[in-house]
């Protein structure tokens, strides 16, 4: 007989006995002595048919899976047996198949998976072993490939129906078996074409992909980071979509979770390389990755990828980054609207608001985009943030209402709080009296309109009323819009509880206006609030307290001393925060030593402005209480050089001007012109300082031919201004 006819034989032997086996064990009957197929144990599958977990009526007559045959026939090929483990694998792969997922279970449970995975891992190794050195000398695995994927597709499908039946931490420790045993056994990771002629791979995939899953329908973040970390660490031999579906979601999970993860403990890595410290880094650095295949053209574009990399980098302060990013795209995968849009976004984000603005210009200038809604408004936030751009600005908030004609009126709000904005930044530059109420009245007009027109009240627009009422002195209108935006907010904004208090404090309610920020500071985090205690030390040195203004300000030096230190190991702090502190920190050492010059303690001062001097050496308000410090001392002389020193850091800060003014008119009555000249300036910047007022009304005074009329105008303003001037700027 021919070697053809005795392996079609043999195999229709193998068949005939296999169909004979998968009867009787869905069946429940016994096979004769003589049919059963060598084992190292029978085919104990009596307690299944018995315990109630048959398959449904209608069913018993199916036929097996032609799948669960061929697995079947492929192990008794290799071993010459089918045990009793590889049994309960097809039958409950089987009832699987059918649905009947609490019978499939119950005949997973009974394999012994505590006692196969010894032999599983063996047999994986040496058979990774043969491959490499590609000889047959060594020693026969335990078990054949197909035993072992057999087994293993078992033990995953045991998983997915503990998945289906709600018992997600089980399905997550029988999937974790599965990798923990291929990766114990192949420690190096999966060699080329490993499991490729059984389903073993493909099984594994799976595994790797459900895994973390799993651990978050359990409620495990830390284990779903875990297993993430193992199916991207480790060679799976994975596909390149399932790679990047993986990674995509792993970086997902790190965003939005709200769970911390511990660094990753690489095994091993090149000398210098980049390991992330947080949830943000470890998530940039996936997104990253699959911007690069894209670049490469190993995937295909996804937007989304985009749209979390911007979240990730704009929370982590790293705009820049943000930016290049999006300039290395190939032109065509953004629309040049979109692509303008966030480049303005991230360079607005990073100060350089002229670089946003020609970005923004270059996109409104182009004829094919025509409905640029919201292009107009973003460029019309920028003029407002720069005295220079206020026309533009004007016009841009303006063309946005004329576009808009009434059909979104959240839209024509938000146009015409910032037009309101912007024609009060004008107001203040105006060189006539004519034309500064003209604006302002224009500005209050605006931004009534933007009150009224919006759907739900807009706590921006109405801080925008409060704040333009208080610089035109309309108090009572001010106070009313301030309490109405602490009543929407809830009390949550530092900035709308230092309004009110500056409120009050300009009508001269001093402890009512201290009583505030208290009621502030027990609803604000200590990391915030730097604001109000430099607001309640102001508060307490017009009312005459100055030990108290000491005590507080060594405490505010003190909370940003310490918050300095824990954000020094701790997170990454947004560059324009960190900037802010700073500054806050620098002008509180210089309110202190003011405060310590008009108590004639000039060491204590010198102390704190070299305190300041410590954390910037070019700073104007500096120099202007150093100024200060040598005009209280009779150092007429050196003060001059001072607060001309803060004149060639800033021109335009005010202090110095007037200071400057003052000490030259005390020096000699010859400068009297260059002396008006100062304070002209000064008001110019600011026609609300009552000091600025003052001192020309004095200077008026003291010229030869000059007009009574004019000095007595000059201290009228004055005295009106000081009536209701706050204790620190309103804006």
């Amino acid at each position: 007989m021919t070697s053809k006819n005795l392996m079609n034989k043999r195999g229709i032997s193998i068949r005939g006995k296999l169909r004979k086996m998968m009867k009787c064990i869905c069946s429940g009957e016994q096979m004769g002595m003589d049919e059963i197929i060598p084992s190292s144990e029978s085919l104990a599958t009596r307690d299944f048919s018995a315990s109630g977990y048959s398959s449904r009526a209608g069913e018993n007559e199916r036929k097996p899976d032609t799948s669960n045959i061929e697995e079947a026939e492929s192990s008794l090929r290799e071993s010459g047996f089918l045990n009793y483990e590889e049994a309960r694998a097809l039958l409950g792969r089987l009832e699987y198949q059918k649905g009947n997922i609490e019978a499939a279970l119950h005949v997973f449970e009974g394999i012994d998976i505590a006692a196969v995975i010894p032999k599983m891992k063996l047999s994986i190794a040496r058979r990774c072993e043969l491959q490499r050195r590609r000889s047959q000398s060594e020693a026969i695995p335990p078990m054949s490939m197909h035993a072992v994927s057999l087994l293993i597709e078992a033990i995953f499908l045991k998983g997915k129906s503990l998945q289906a039946l709600g018992r997600f931490r089980e399905a997550a420790q029988s999937c974790k078996v599965i990798l923990d045993t291929v990766e114990s056994a192949l420690p190096e990771g999966l060699p080329e074409n490993f499991g490729a002629d059984c389903k073993l791979q493909e099984t594994l995939n799976k595994a790797v992909e459900l895994l973390p899953e799993l651990w978050k329908l359990a409620g495990s973040p830390q284990e779903a980071i875990l297993s993430y970390r193992q199916a991207l660490l480790h060679n799976w031999n994975l596909d390149m979509e399932t790679t990047t579906k993986i990674e995509k979601e792993f970086a997902i999970f790190l965003l939005y979770s709200g769970s911390d993860a511990s660094p990753p403990n690489l095994r091993s890595q090149m000398e210098g390389s980049f390991v992330p410290r947080n949830n943000i880094e470890e998530a940039i650095l996936l997104l990253m990755i699959l911007l690069r295949k894209f670049v490469l053209k190993r995937i295909s574009w996804d937007p989304s990828i985009l749209d979390h990399l911007s979240f990730a980098l704009s929370v982590s302060g790293e705009l820049r980054t943000l930016a290049h990013q999006v300039e290395l795209l190939l032109p065509g995968i953004m629309e040049r609207k979109e692509r303008f849009n966030t480049l303005a976004l991230c360079y607005h984000g990073e100060g350089e608001d002229m670089v946003a603005l020609n970005l923004l210009r270059n996109l409104l200038n182009n004829r094919e985009n025509p409905d640029c809604i919201l292009e107009l408004l973003f460029a019309s936030k920028i003029c407002g943030e720069s005295v220079h751009f206020t026309d533009e600005g004007i016009g841009y908030a303006r063309k946005a209402l004329t576009t808009l004609q009434g059909r979104c009126k959240q839209m024509s709000s938000v146009a015409n709080c910032l037009l309101g904005v912007l024609l009060s930044s004008k107001s203040r530059s105006s060189p006539s009296d004519c034309d500064r109420i003209l604006r302002q009245c224009e500005a209050l007009e605006a931004l009534e309109t933007a009150n009224r027109t919006m759907i739900e009240k807009d706590p921006n627009v109405i801080f925008q009323l409060s704040l333009e009422n208080a610089e035109q002195r309309k108090l009572d209108a001010a106070l009313y819009y301030a309490n109405q935006l602490l009543k929407i907010e809830a009390g949550s904004s530092v900035k709308g509880w230092i309004l009110l208090a500056r409120i009050l404090s300009a009508q001269k309610q001093f402890q009512d206006a201290e009583n505030v920020i208290n009621a502030a500071l027990d609803q604000t985090g200590k990391w915030d609030q730097g604001e109000l205690l430099r607001t309640k030390a102001k508060l307490q040195i017009s009312q005459g307290c100055l030990k108290k203004a000491i005590e507080t300000y060594t405490h505010l030096l003190a909370v940003l001393q310490v918050r300095n230190k824990s954000f020094r190991v701790g997170k990454q702090l947004l560059k324009n925060r960190a900037n802010h502190h700073r500054r806050l920190e620098m002008e509180t050492w210089h309110d202190l030593a003011n405060v310590y010059t008009s108590l004639s303690q000039w060491r204590d001062a010198e102390v704190c402005l070299s305190k300041s001097k410590a954390i910037g050496s070019h700073s104007a308000s500096r120099w202007h209480s150093t100024g200060l410090l040598y005009e209280a001392k009779g150092l007429h002389k050196d003060a001059l050089k001072s607060f001309g020193k803060a004149l060639d850091v800033e021109p335009n800060h005010v202090p110095s001007l007037i200071s400057t003014a003052t000490v030259l008119r005390k020096l000699s009555d010859q400068s009297l012109p260059v002396v008006r000249s100062f304070l002209t300036d000064a008001l110019c910047i600011d026609r609300t300082n009552p000091s600025a007022w003052y001192n020309l009304g004095l200077v008026c005074k003291s010229e030869e031919g000059a007009s009574a009329m004019e000095a007595a105008g000059c201290f009228e303003a004055a005295a009106f201004l000081q009536e209701t001037a706050p204790v620190e700027p309103f804006r």
